[in-house]
């Protein structure tokens, strides 16, 4: 998740310090008028250690009055000064909650946090203990000088709500507030646009105090990457003759975008610097030239536990994604699944069944995590299992799924994984521990473990060993959405199977006698032009077998597996054109064309590379988070050529992606991601990793076009789709991932509706999930007749109702902020739009045969002839690592 929240303690010394140094437009500076002074930076943070309640009480008590001593001679002030004290957990609405002490004296403050220090209250029906407080000044004011600020985002831009009736009883300040919107395409609000849109209700005498504070407020909102920042109640006190109106923030809650950590991060940590809030730095964590760390803490009665801490700190290290929330350390169901969407519908799968009191955890591994750190997490969530001395009477269940992989290293992650298991045999043991595997390429454990593990592919669905594992039996519904019996069908190596088939023995005839010429071995392509080049950019056919690409930055891997597709598609000319990578010099890489090789440019520049192929119409941006902005700018110069950019990055800050998805509508560009894997175009053009391993590619029948074209958030399960429709339909026609960050670049809607006026799509596929409101647009355009093609959907992340605490799953994305965002609302609107819309997901293979022989009854969709199954070519190394092939004993 990129939006964090923080301390109100660590937000008010954000506003204190760069409120007044953050640079404002000129042409927003009021230049007469009342202007804003910053108050003295009086705040006292306590933070108890909770983990001395398991000692003597006497020794609990002793350290709280420890730490409040030590108060009193860092901040002189609490004892001169009437004092307001409060919990700082991220707690809402603390005054109605009685967790809120005004107007007292130090020796009054003291016997309060003391009293309210370790124990358990319930908030909002969430449980949680006591132990961090923020002490500050008392402000006396009279009511009608409260009032209510709060800045949030969304898609088109910046909010600004504004009412003069702010504190305790708000009320519903969406539909009281005034609102200022600034578009992302907006240039920074005037002061006579703040005064007349918000300040229509405010005592004159107290706009110009007010315009200056909004407009500094606002600067510090977009130069510290909020996303959120809610004051209420924002104090305004009357001017006398003595002191102009003067302004206070009392109350104060705030969300940051932690992935632009690397832009605003030096700025979060030098206004919270010990010289900068008048306190000595000692013992503290601080850069040489900054302070420390921003913290993020965890929602209140969701605390981090050492080994969910751990897992984060191997997460914060690592280019891959690593994510553990314990549930229920008790609970007998426990997962350890591959793919932010899929771990999702692993969750979905089990609450469905009644069983979410016995979900354990939810987490993900996924971006190609190494074998060593899959073994870390894998051991962690393992030692986590098997803790307890006392035996579950129904023994325990570890579920180790996954959807098929782009570009994780099965093979590898799952060497780490079985290491772990290995380790704790004997306690896997000891607490009846049964194992169901699902994923998808390489994934075989030992059968030597002592327990029982079943281990299943690609042909089985992806969620079909939930039912399995917790009921022991399965759905009843194969892949092909057709009943199968219950039997299990394992197997050993996946990827073996997939390529030679289960019983095909590897013989001599695979073996090269010797090395062929030359001109057998290189392949040459001729360079069209911008007159021979065949096809031509549509904007709803963005996709053909003509249509060729830029990959910005080295990445060989993803390039192979382009031209690997082109060939098995039997293009004529290779998808790729050339490679730009800036940070090295020009030269020539070599690649394989089948079994032949094949040149191709790299370029330092994407000027030079614009110039020698006019034809290219799409760049794949494999730049990293911290470049992508500028790199994406800098192909936006070339939109009159480039009309497709796909942007590969994860951590992309949410500000530059609405900047960029802004800059592409303007100039009629489609972007997709950022955070994707891509897209695929059966038979024409993938994108960069997109659909896998080539054995994925060639079972999921990718080489040839079908009639289904579908639009996801989440790569991998977009292989998913590819997988499930295949079996069901005569295949996908074309497949898109948008991307599970906030603000993707186009949205379901962009695509549904490229799909409705393609003549070769026939069915439309939509797989949402909790959080954004991106779905309703769907609804809307099916209501009014815009898409009339049948759309089947489903919105994962339907367990989230059922967990106590508020739980981010994979995606920055998957979090409902409002009861519209859930899985279950939405999955109701569509189906009250008329979208074909399952009972569950393990349902959809069913609804998509359903609908797919329909068609073809009607004679929407003509069958066609199955052509031949491209022969697969495969490197040593991955064959080698597989045990498919060995080098001679003696030579």
């Amino acid at each position: 998740m990129s939006a964090k929240a923080v301390r109100e303690y660590d937000g008010k010394l954000l506003l204190a310090h760069w409120l007044l140094r953050t640079p404002i437009p000129a042409t927003s500076v009021s230049t007469t008028g009342t202007k804003f002074v910053q108050p003295a930076t009086r705040l006292a943070h306590v933070k108890i250690d909770t983990a001395l309640l398991n000692t003597e009480p006497t020794v609990f008590a002793q350290h709280v009055q420890t730490l409040l001593d030590h108060l009193e001679q860092t901040h002189p002030w609490l004892l001169t000064s009437k004092l307001v004290a409060k919990p700082d957990q991220l707690i809402k609405r603390r005054g109605k909650s009685g967790l809120l002490l005004l107007n007292a004296d130090w020796a009054q403050v003291r016997t309060w946090i003391a009293a309210h220090a370790g124990k358990d209250v319930v908030v909002d029906s969430v449980a949680g203990v006591l132990k961090t407080f923020l002490v500050e000044p008392f402000i006396p004011h009279p009511a009608d000088t409260e009032y209510y600020i709060c800045i949030n985002s969304d898609r088109d831009g910046d909010n600004i709500l504004f009412t003069h009736e702010g504190g305790i009883e708000v009320g519903d300040v969406d539909a009281k507030a005034l609102k200022l919107q600034v578009k992302v395409t907006d240039t920074f609000p005037t002061p006579t646009a703040i005064q007349s849109t918000l300040l229509t209700h405010v005592p004159a005498a107290k706009h110009d105090v007010l315009i200056d504070f909004i407009t500094r407020l606002y600067a510090v909102y977009i130069d510290l990457h909020f996303t959120y920042l809610e004051i209420n109640p924002l104090v305004v006190l009357d001017p006398t003759p003595e002191h102009p109106a003067q302004v206070f923030y009392l109350d104060l809650a705030a969300k940051v975008d932690q992935t632009a950590e690397f832009e605003a991060g030096p700025k979060w940590a030098f206004a919270r610097a010990p010289q900068n809030i008048g306190l000595v730095a000692a013992g503290s964590s601080q850069g040489v030239d900054a302070g420390p760390p921003l913290d993020f803490p965890a929602p209140f009665g969701r605390e981090l536990t050492k080994e969910e801490a751990y897992v984060q700190e191997l997460d914060s290290k690592t280019g891959a994604s690593l994510k553990l929330t314990i549930l229920n350390k008790d609970g007998r169901i426990w997962t350890m699944v591959a793919g932010g969407g899929a771990s999702v519908v692993y969750s979905d799968a089990i609450a469905a069944l009644g069983q979410a009191n016995e979900l354990a955890n939810y987490g993900e591994y996924s971006g190609a995590p190494t074998e060593t750190q899959t073994y870390e997490y894998a051991k962690t969530i393992l030692d986590l299992m098997t803790r307890s001395n006392v035996i579950h009477p129904l023994g325990k269940v570890l579920i180790i799924g996954g959807g098929i992989a782009n570009f994780t290293n099965v093979a590898s992650t799952f060497k780490g994984i079985v290491r772990a298991l290995t380790e704790f045999k004997q306690p896997l043991i000891a607490h009846k521990v049964r194992i169901f595997v699902r994923r998808g390429g390489g994934s075989s454990l030992d059968a030597t473990l002592g327990v029982e593990i079943q281990v299943f592919g690609p042909e089985t669905h992806i969620t079909e060993i939930v039912p399995l594992a917790l009921t022991g039996k399965t759905s009843g519904l194969d892949q092909s959405g057709v009943a199968t019996p219950s039997a299990p069908l394992s197997s050993g190596n996946l990827l073996q199977d997939q390529l030679l088939g289960n019983n095909t023995p590897l013989n001599g005839g695979s073996r090269a006698s010797s090395p062929p010429p030359l001109e057998e071995r290189m392949t040459y392509f001729q360079d069209q032009n911008a007159d021979g080049a065949e096809g031509g950019h549509d904007e709803n056919t963005p996709f053909t077998a003509h249509t060729r690409s830029f990959i910005y930055g080295m990445q060989p891997r993803a390039v192979q597996g382009m031209l690997d597709f082109d060939f098995i598609c039997k293009r004529e000319m290779p998808s790729v054109a050339a490679m730009v990578y800036p940070f090295g010099g020009a030269h020539v890489q070599k690649f394989y064309w089948g079994t032949k090789e094949t040149l191709l440019p790299v370029f330092t520049s994407l000027d030079e590379a614009i110039a020698k192929y006019p034809e290219v119409d799409t760049v794949v941006n494999f730049a990293s988070c911290r470049s992508v902005y500028d790199s994406t700018r800098e192909i936006f110069k070339h939109s009159k050529q480039i009309r497709t950019i796909s942007i590969i990055a994860e951590g992309v800050p949410e500000r530059r992606a609405r900047q960029i998805l802004w800059e592409a509508r303007e100039r009629n560009v489609l972007v997709i991601g950022p955070a994707t894997v891509g897209g695929i175009k059966p038979g024409c053009f993938k994108i960069g990793n997109t659909g896998g391993m080539m054995d994925n590619i060639v079972s999921s029948k990718l080489y040839r076009p079908g009639s289904v074209a579908y639009v996801s958030k989440s790569g991998g399960m977009s292989n998913e789709l590819n997988n499930i429709i295949s079996r069901t339909t005569d295949g996908v026609y074309e497949g898109v991932a948008i991307g599970g960050d906030r603000y993707p670049g186009s949205t379901f809607i962009d695509h549904m509706l490229r799909y409705e006026k393609d003549p070769g799509c026939k069915m439309l596929v939509l797989l949402g999930e909790v959080g954004g409101v991106e779905e309703y647009r769907v609804c809307e355009a099916i209501k009014n007749g815009t898409i009339r093609k049948p759309v089947i959907a489903w919105c994962i992340g339907t367990c989230a109702k059922m967990f106590a605490t508020e739980v981010q799953f994979g995606h920055a994305g998957a979090l409902a902020q409002s009861d519209l965002e859930t899985a279950d609302a939405k999955n109701r609107a569509l189906r009250a739009a008329g979208v074909i819309v399952p009972e569950t997901f393990e349902k959809l293979p069913l609804v998509l045969s359903q609908t797919y022989q329909q068609l073809v009854k009607k004679g929407v969709i003509t069958v066609r002839s199955e052509p031949e199954t491209p022969k697969i070519p495969i490197d040593y190394s991955w064959a080698q690592e597989l045990g498919l092939v060995r080098k001679p004993a003696s030579f």
